[in-house]
């Protein structure tokens, strides 16, 4: 299984659309709060649709509660502060794929306690400043799935 994290996530649409993602491919999702809304709200629910219930989400209270308590085995930090492209790592069964939020990104601290070959980057124009989240995880996810045989979808 691959996990997605999102390190404190701020748009309730973008983490709507990851949670149908989710559901959809078999991953679990990590919330790590504070979260910038609610999940109940209306935005993220019509973007996640009915997928909610079908979807493996974990809530983590905070980062130290998410390291101590996750089952993911290696963090893949996903930043435009590093040179790595996410499509040279060879991806494994319990990686967790990680962002930050959606109008800072993950803060220094994090992406520095973690290992240069675990930060990875998706390549994109020099000026541009990010891509949109729920776009980005769902990048990471299908090349971290298609390199372990997209294990039990069709």
């Amino acid at each position: 299984m691959i996990h997605i994290v999102l390190y404190q996530p701020e748009i309730p649409p973008n983490t709507g659309n990851i949670i149908r993602l989710a559901a959809n491919t078999g991953a679990c999702l990590h919330l790590i709060e504070p979260l910038g809304f609610d999940l109940s709200e209306k935005s993220v629910r019509r973007a996640g649709l009915d997928y909610h219930a079908l979807s493996n989400v974990k809530r983590w209270q905070n980062w130290t509660q998410f390291l101590e308590g996750s089952a993911v085995q290696r963090l893949l930090a996903f930043t435009t502060k590093t040179t790595q492209s996410y499509s040279s790592v060879l991806y494994q069964a319990g990686d967790g794929l990680l962002f930050g939020p959606e109008t800072r990104g993950l803060p220094a601290d994090i992406r520095e306690a973690l290992p240069a070959s675990q930060l990875v980057r998706i390549p994109m124009q020099a000026d541009s400043r990010s891509l949109n989240l729920s776009n980005s995880v769902a990048i990471g996810l299908y090349e971290a799935l298609r390199q372990t045989g997209f294990s039990g979808l069709t």
